[in-house]
């Protein structure tokens, strides 16, 4: 097991952690799936932003986190990089 792995382990073993990684886990999945295909699209964060009619640094924060993206700015860089957004519910 790498110590990533161990870490990771050890984090999510209290029960606090585990619940907000948990709650964060989606917003993560969305930011991460966003970043692989713009990479695949061969587009920076410039591109994308100008694009949808915004700065860098919005897509930086974005890619990076820090700002709780609403459905419509999501679906508007998905749309521009040719894909459609599509919200799935499991219990």
């Amino acid at each position: 097991m790498s110590k990533w792995e161990n870490l990771e382990k050890e984090l999510l073993s209290d029960k606090k952690t585990k619940k907000e990684y948990d709650r964060l886990a989606p917003r993560y999945a969305v930011i991460s799936e966003l970043i692989a295909v713009r990479i695949r699209n061969k587009m920076t964060q410039k591109d994308i932003a100008e694009k949808i009619g915004t700065r860098q640094s919005a897509i930086a924060r974005f890619e990076s986190g820090n700002v709780n993206p609403s459905l419509d700015f999501l679906q508007k860089i998905a749309q521009i990089m040719g894909y459609k957004l599509t919200i799935n519910l499991q219990k």
